[in-house]
């Protein structure tokens, strides 16, 4: 998940700060130790990741673009200038135009706003921005949300006693609800200092950059894994008390099948999947990690003496062409899989499956699911010609059955017509005629649409009227009669308006 760090370089940002009473420093000053203290931590834990860095005031600038080059990063937060006045909506809009040109709509991304708690004077303010949102055209809507999911941290130099004393902290709240409320606002506790500024970005790196360690089990091998991005809790939408559901810190493989079969599941997540302890020779067997990490003594040390279950699982799925199905909870799983990053290198994923012990239809339920040595016979053949996916459900699906959907208006003027050319084929259409008459009432009563029955119930007395001089006699009888059945299921009030009651034909004399 990158991270696009969106800093405040405006004049209010320049107010003076005393510490102790000696030295005086700039709001901007202690923005930049906090932004230092977290790049350091995501060169330390999350090197595989992006980050770019962004300055603002009435304009916006592009001082990195995404990288995992945090020497460079930091950099650039030392030779920062100063400008005008704050400008926040063209600054988020200048966010969403660099992270959908680099990654597009669908990936999430991190978005850290770094200000004072300013808002602007005038036009271009955060205040007229969000009083004027409403009654714009589409040519100039505000930024937010952004078009791709984002979590917005805004990280507030100042404490929330300074942010009350004007509308700053609503204003900041109505913009996080703006962008979707995933995210969060911080501010310093207690009077600006140092001290004070690295409590703050402490608790945004433990909110939102603390790694997520675990071990992965299969049978008697384990290994230590990091899994990049840390996996959000889930909650199920159909439960009737939904309570967040976590990934577990011990993850087991519970079986291995082959890439054809799990095919291209449905997934709420991707995640990229290391061992602890890495360096550039166990790179070149498959973990998917950088140059940059052997730069650790320890780690270089250890990866390269030591055998990892992690490195030997990745190489067996890439060239066996399979997965492993790996438990996550109580009836949730997912899947560890090799995919490609280019022709050099490769990554060990894990995605997430819905919870539940049948997230995926054609396997079943996966707690069935067994080895090949336990089956009475192998289940893909002696020349793997055949497979036991996907497995028939035991009760036949609704979705299979002919069931009559109108989406569409060309749709229900289709079965309608359907009727009418029966019924100007009568006697001879009757059985046809009556099948297509109880099939649209049935809809109809389904969909709770009785006026199409009385409109339809129209057309049959009119083309009762209109039949020529050489029609049949039984012709008119049958029409009458669908039309008044019609009717009297239109009322509802009768036996006539039953869901299971059909219309039958009319006996008459002309009836052979």
């Amino acid at each position: 998940m990158p991270t696009l760090v969106l800093m405040d370089v405006s004049l209010s940002m320049t107010r003076p700060v005393s510490l102790d009473g000696s030295e005086e420093f700039q709001r901007k000053n202690l923005a930049v130790h906090g932004l230092n203290m977290l790049f350091e931590h995501m060169a330390s834990n999350y090197r595989l990741e992006f980050t770019a860095l962004m300055a603002f005031s009435s304009l916006w600038e592009l001082l990195v673009s995404f990288t995992r080059d945090y020497n460079a990063l930091q950099e650039a937060l030392s030779n920062l200038e100063d400008y005008d006045k704050t400008c926040i909506e063209s600054a988020l809009q200048g966010v969403s135009n660099v992270v959908q040109q680099e990654w597009g709509s669908a990936c999430p991304c991190q978005v850290v706003l770094v200000t004072d708690g300013s808002l602007g004077i005038g036009k271009g303010s955060l205040r007229h921005s969000l009083q004027t949102m409403k009654h714009r055209g589409d040519d100039k809507k505000f930024p937010l949300p952004f078009p791709f999911p984002t979590k917005l941290y805004i990280m507030c130099v100042a404490n929330a006693d300074e942010l009350q004393m004007t509308d700053a902290m609503d204003n900041l709240e109505e913009l996080l609800h703006l962008s979707g409320g995933d995210g969060q606002i911080f501010t310093i506790e207690g009077p600006l200092c140092m001290k004070g500024v690295q409590a703050m970005f402490g608790r945004l790196i433990d909110y939102a950059y603390s790694p997520f360690h675990a071990v992965l089990h299969c049978g008697n091998l384990s290994s230590d894994v990091q899994v990049f991005p840390r996996p959000e809790p889930v909650v199920v939408d159909d439960e009737v008390e939904p309570m967040p559901r976590a990934v577990s810190t011990d993850l087991e493989i519970v079986g291995f099948i082959e890439i054809a079969d799990i095919s291209s599941p449905p997934v709420i997540s991707r995640h990229l999947v290391l061992p602890i302890a890495v360096n550039k020779e166990v790179d070149e067997v498959g973990t998917g990690a950088t140059d940059e990490l052997e730069e650790e003594p320890s780690a270089s040390q250890m990866a390269g003496k030591n055998p990892n279950f992690c490195v030997l699982l990745h190489g067996s799925l890439k060239v066996e062409g399979m997965v492993a199905l790996v438990q996550l909870g109580p009836e949730w799983y997912g899947m560890l899989y090799s995919q490609a990053d280019s022709k050099k290198k490769s990554n060990l994923m894990m995605s997430l499956f819905d919870p539940g012990s049948g997230p995926l239809p054609w396997l079943g339920n996966i707690s069935h699911l067994g080895p090949i040595s336990e089956a009475a016979e192998n289940p893909y053949g002696e020349d793997d010609s055949k497979s036991p996916f996907p497995v028939q459900p035991q009760v036949k699906r609704s979705y299979a059955q002919n069931v009559t959907v109108w989406i569409k208006a060309s749709g229900l003027q289709t079965d309608v017509q359907k009727i009418l050319r029966n019924a100007r084929k009568l006697p001879d259409k009757t059985q046809t005629f009556y099948k297509e008459l109880n099939r649209l009432r049935k809809a109809a009563l389904a969909f709770g649409f009785s006026e199409l029955l009385k409109v339809v119930a129209d057309l049959l007395e009119r083309e009762c009227t209109m039949l020529p001089d050489s029609a049949h006699p039984d012709a008119a009888f049958q029409l009458s009669h669908a039309a008044q059945q019609l009717k009297l299921a239109s009322t509802g009030e009768s036996q006539h308006a039953d869901f299971d009651h059909n219309i039958v034909p009319m006996h008459t004399d002309f009836s052979s």
